[in-house]
């Protein structure tokens, strides 16, 4: 059960993504805007927590769990540590994340040469 809950989690979030793409006409980066934004409104609004607990592994893995990511870790840190727990608490939960796309995007481009 916990796979079905994940698959549709997921492929909820998935054909969101391509919807905007395709019937709206976002540009990708756009796109990924929209799905940060909105993993980040959902767990301003406490409700992203449970859409994890529901989906497990298929609300954590696309792109708007970043957003999430990053408001979960600043209202934590900022209520301990005030105005710059916020910053704090936003790249203390997300670095893992960022610095291993900058990583990964350094060395693809060291070892791939871009058309163009």
């Amino acid at each position: 059960m916990e796979y079905l809950a994940a698959f549709i989690v997921g492929g909820v979030i998935c054909f969101l993504g391509q919807a905007l793409l395709d019937l709206v006409r976002l540009s990708p980066i756009h796109t990924l805007c929209v799905l940060v934004t909105l993993g980040a409104m959902l767990d301003g609004f406490h409700l992203y927590d449970r859409i994890i607990d529901f989906g497990g592994a298929g609300a954590i893995l696309p792109i708007t769990s970043f957003g999430h990511s990053f408001v979960h870790g600043a209202m934590q840190e900022g209520g301990r540590e005030g105005f710059i727990g916020i910053g704090m608490g936003m790249f203390e939960v997300t670095s893992g994340g960022l610095s291993s796309a900058i990583l990964f995007s350094f060395l693809a481009a060291i070892f791939f040469k871009a058309r163009g």
